[in-house]
């Protein structure tokens, strides 16, 4: 979830800036000449704009990856333990609760007398 806001709020910073710019030109009160130097610059500058923001994201997928598989290893080691005390428990209680084999007790022989 925090990447897809994330992924949404960088789309939203490239559209608002693209925007941005090109009312800013629009508006701008120069000359036709100026303002292609400047639509010019601009357009030279989207490749370094480009880069940083595909270096960001690198950067950004690469700790988010890193914080993901050690979420991940702390969540089997604690499945782990889990399962091993529940065996342990389980086991303690079959030996308490289990019927107790004894060998059966030999008894005299009772004389009926009449």
């Amino acid at each position: 979830m925090a990447q897809n806001e994330s992924d949404n709020f960088i789309g939203g910073l490239v559209t608002g800036t693209a925007i941005g710019a090109v009312i800013g030109l629009l508006m701008a009160p120069r000359s036709g000449k100026q303002t292609r130097k400047v639509i010019k610059k601009s357009a030279d500058a989207v490749p370094d704009l480009i880069e940083d923001l595909s270096t960001s994201l690198q950067f950004h997928a690469d700790k988010l990856s890193h914080t993901t598989l050690q979420n991940w290893d702390s969540t089997l080691e604690r499945l782990k333990d889990a399962l091993i005390a529940g065996q342990a428990a389980s086991r303690a209680e079959f030996t308490q609760t289990a019927p107790q084999k004894t060998a059966p007790q030999k008894t005299a022989p009772h004389n009926k007398r009449d």
